[in-house]
């Protein structure tokens, strides 16, 4: 398997230390389970949200812009624990 990022070796490994099976054990989820957790995260923190329209107010489209990016960084790591790229 790929060598996982830092953030998502970190969700990996809290996720491991939480269960009561081995890393490797074929019975342990926690790599589905961290990123089912992280895409909820990503919905409650950070709802998809529409793009901004051009006659709204600047700080809308910069919060805005700000929720996607966090959404994007909390999907591309559950993403990367199910070794898909969605």
């Amino acid at each position: 398997m790929a060598e996982l990022s830092k953030e998502a070796q970190a969700v990996l490994d809290a996720a491991n230390g939480a269960s009561s099976h081995g890393p490797d054990d074929c019975l342990n989820e926690c790599r589905w389970i961290a990123a089912a957790a992280l895409r909820s995260a990503a919905d409650q923190v950070a709802p998809e949200t529409p793009h901004s329209e051009p006659d709204d107010p600047e700080m809308l489209k910069g919060i805005w812009d700000e929720r996607r990016t966090i959404r994007a960084e909390l999907l591309a790591i559950a993403a990367e624990l199910e070794g898909s790229d969605a």
